[in-house]
């Protein structure tokens, strides 16, 4: 097992929470249930003293954090072929292909990237979610970092918070975009679908989230659009794109159905019909190495299936050209 230690100062602004409240915001890399029990097992002092999880901090005390790393995640090995990018002694960059579930849940209790990962390194098991720092959708394609040690599990996840790693993505929406610019909406679950997200006040439990997008190509009833994240919320560019009135193709959540340009071809109207998924590729992925510090750069080839979907919007529009 692995030791962990840290020593940190609780910040003014957490006066009034409880002890693993306020802790769980500190270390979000851990889970907050094996918080609350270092809390109860005397891992994690306050000040030098054991205090309850529910005591509530004034702000500035020290917190002295020393325990060992269990198994965190319970889910099996499961010998999946990953396409692997990069891989040190700390972390791993990976190329998810579309169709695969990041995590085991409801529905999807095996044959995920997670079950991969612990085949191909079983030690990530002592990491919390098994080093995984941030998702895709499971039929979003491109790239995903993932952490191998605690360290740099804890710097990526800081990373991500002050928006240090650079996610580029691939999208076809439908309509015809004129411009780019920056969808700056909070996001939060969706008040009566609990699957979906949606854009809510912040007052009414919504998130920041930005993205940045701009146009790429436009076809007759379609745009193929680059979009840049801030932050990464579930669904986010899904959600972001909806909100404009351009979802993404194929997108059964969040779309409004079919829509085929008057006069399409059949090659287009077979192309528009058969992509059965959100047409969304998460093709770049920069960040510096958070031990060594070295620049770190990726990009993924565009998936198959969104290639011949773009392919055909071009032939469609060379026969319908564009009036500017």
């Amino acid at each position: 097992m692995t030791t962990v230690r840290h020593e940190a100062t609780v910040p003014v602004a957490a006066a009034g929470r409880r002890f693993d409240q306020s802790l769980a915001e500190m270390f979000p890399e851990y889970s907050r249930s094996r918080l609350t029990g270092w809390i109860k097992e005397g891992k994690v002092l306050l000040d030098g003293a054991r205090v309850a999880p529910r005591h509530l901090v004034r702000g500035g005390e020290q917190v002295a954090l020393e325990a060992e790393l269990e198994t965190e995640v319970d889910a099996q090995p499961e010998d999946i072929a990953l396409d692997i990018r990069y891989e040190d002694d700390d972390l791993m960059v990976i190329d998810k292909p579309v169709g695969l579930v990041v995590h085991p849940g409801a529905g999807n209790p095996a044959g995920t990237l997670l079950n991969a990962l612990l085949h191909h390194s079983p030690a990530l098991a002592e990491l919390p979610r098994g080093g995984i720092v941030h998702r895709l959708d499971k039929d979003t394609a491109g790239l995903m970092v993932v952490a191998k040690s605690m360290a740099a599990h804890t710097a990526l996840v800081a990373m991500l918070a002050r928006h240090d790693v650079h996610r580029q993505y691939e999208a076809v929406v439908l309509g015809t975009m004129v411009a780019g610019g920056t969808v700056d909406q909070p996001i939060g679950r969706h008040q009566h679908d609990r699957l979906k997200q949606g854009v809510r006040d912040v007052e009414d439990g919504g998130k920041e989230a930005v993205t940045h997008y701009r146009v790429r190509e436009r076809f007759r009833a379609h745009s193929v659009i680059q979009c840049n994240l801030e932050t990464g919320r579930t669904h986010q560019i899904r959600v972001h794109m909806a909100h404009l009135g351009h979802p993404l193709v194929g997108d059964q959540l969040y779309g409004n159905g079919l829509r085929l340009p008057r006069g399409a071809s059949q090659e287009l109207i077979d192309a528009l019909r058969g992509f059965r998924r959100q047409a969304l590729h998460a093709e770049k992925l920069a960040f510096e190495h958070p031990i060594t510090g070295e620049y770190l750069e990726f990009d993924s080839p565009r998936p198959a299936d969104q290639e011949a979907l773009i392919e055909a919007l071009r032939a469609d529009t060379a026969l319908h050209p564009i009036e500017d």
